[in-house]
């Protein structure tokens, strides 16, 4: 076992409730390279949600219906696309595209910020979240996603996901919608911060390991290509192997 597959092992989880399937999910890194430190940017959940209250992490949540049918301004990469469709039943490049959506979407509804190009006109948005990121005049742009780790919640968890990790570099933010982070929302402030020092923050224990495989991945040339980890539990331990 690796140490991060140990640090993930032994983290404190209850495994008493009753099984149920892992939601696909996902979630974005976004990563500030500008400087002489990279800096990623974190959110702090409000305390009186009952997942992760107080926690930071990475805006993301779990894949919707609309998701598959969001018209886009560029495709995702050929690399990117293949990895998110290995290892999963019923591969498709729409899901493979859908999961990458859920990341822009759920980035715009929790911190206001827009991944996108200018829209041409005519084409149909569906309603909720994303007819309010294309009234800004914009497409969501998938060609700039890193696709960065997968990992599966373990059996018998009150909450499962099957949470794909993206990142994309802070230059690929298009426009900022306001007041969308305040003391009552989902996130109550956000923070850009370099990464070591945001693995002391209070975080879930994945956060923490997908911030050194970013890391290392940003050490390796930050490329559509490398290969991606995912990791899941067998036999009570968990297992990390490459896509």
């Amino acid at each position: 076992m690796s140490e991060l597959t140990v640090r993930l092992t032994k983290a404190e989880r209850d495994q008493s409730f009753p099984n149920r399937r892992a939601k696909d999910a996902a979630t974005l890194i976004l990563v500030d390279r500008s400087g002489p430190e990279p800096k990623v940017l974190l959110g702090k959940r409000h305390a009186r949600h009952a997942f992760l209250p107080g926690k930071f992490v990475f805006p993301g949540g779990s894949a919707e219906p609309h998701d598959r049918t969001m018209p886009v301004a560029a495709p995702l990469d050929n690399h990117v696309e293949a990895k998110l469709m290995s290892q999963v039943v019923r591969p498709s490049a729409v899901k493979a595209r859908a999961l990458a959506l859920a990341a822009i979407r759920e980035t715009f509804e929790e911190t206001g910020l827009l991944l996108g190009a200018r829209r041409p006109e005519g084409r149909t948005v569906p309603a909720g979240p994303w007819a309010e990121f294309a009234k800004a005049g914009f497409y969501p742009d998938l060609s700039c996603l890193h696709f960065i780790a997968r990992a599966v919640t373990p059996p018998r968890r009150p909450r499962r996901f099957d949470t794909r990790f993206f990142s994309v570099d802070a230059s690929a933010i298009a426009h900022r919608v306001e007041n969308i982070v305040h003391a009552d929302a989902e996130l109550v402030e956000l923070t850009w911060i370099p990464i070591a020092q945001a693995r002391t923050l209070d975080m879930p224990t994945i956060t923490g390991v997908v911030l050194q495989e970013l890391e290392a991945r940003i050490a390796a040339g930050f490329g559509h290509d490398l290969p991606v980890p995912f990791y899941r539990m067998r036999r009570r331990e968990f297992i990390r192997h490459l896509l």
